[in-house]
């Protein structure tokens, strides 16, 4: 402690006055004072009040301030420890977290509102059904991404006469994952025309009603006509 019109240098005396603000105001109860310590989380409250402190008093500011051991040892300048901050290995650092940011914005951007996987359905073969249509069986994991609820229509394409049978409308809640079974059928002549065998065909599947526009899906699979 000492008068404002003394002169510190002449008693030689440091910075501090020794008003313990910076103490009352840490959140973690630490004395900055006696140094780094792992406790402090870097609030910088002692920071503003021993900047108040040095203004009241007339020392320059930055008694308390954010900086490295090797620059308090060397007595770095603000602007040397920019010219440090500003070497190649730093920049080439900097570059490649820029990168990795801005991949994983783009993705965030770029990714599709929903997911579906398709599975045929090992436990149903391929059969003849009534009419004599070719019938399969698939199973379909559609995922919402979003945190609105979605509505998903379904249609087959991609080989001609296949058609989803009476499948209504699908409506997940946000970030819900749904198991759906869908039956695929072509008529007789349709198969006959293909010919046996597995024949490539895709499930289209239709965002609507979200609120946010159409969105669609296109996922391949195959159609077995049997022997």
């Amino acid at each position: 402690p000492r008068s404002r019109s003394a002169d510190p240098a002449a008693l030689g005396l440091g910075a501090c006055v020794d008003c313990t603000l910076c103490v009352q105001v840490c959140p973690t109860g630490i004395d900055i004072r006696k140094g780094l310590q792992y406790e402090c989380i870097g609030c910088a409250a002692c920071i503003d009040v021993c900047n108040g402190v040095m203004d009241k008093v007339g020392y320059p500011r930055g008694l308390i301030r954010y900086a490295t051991q090797n620059a308090l040892k060397n007595h770095w300048t603000t602007a040397a420890m920019w010219k440090r901050v500003a070497r190649p290995r730093v920049l080439i650092y900097a570059a490649i977290l820029l990168l990795i940011v801005s991949g994983l914005m783009a993705s965030l951007a770029l990714r599709k509102p929903f997911r579906v996987d398709v599975v045929r359905d090992r436990a149903t073969l391929a059969r003849v059904v009534e009419d004599g249509q070719i019938e399969n069986v698939y199973r379909l994991q559609v995922m919402n991404g979003t945190e609105t609820p979605q509505r998903f229509q379904f249609k087959a394409s991609g080989l001609g006469g296949a058609q989803v049978v009476e499948q209504a409308a699908l409506m997940l809640a946000s970030a819900e994952a749904r198991w759906v079974t869908l039956t695929v059928r072509m008529p007789h002549e349709a198969g006959k025309a293909a010919g046996p065998g597995a024949h490539a065909m895709q499930f289209e599947i239709l965002r609507t009603d979200s609120g946010q526009g159409e969105a669609q899906v296109v996922e391949k699979s195959t159609f077995v006509v049997p022997r």
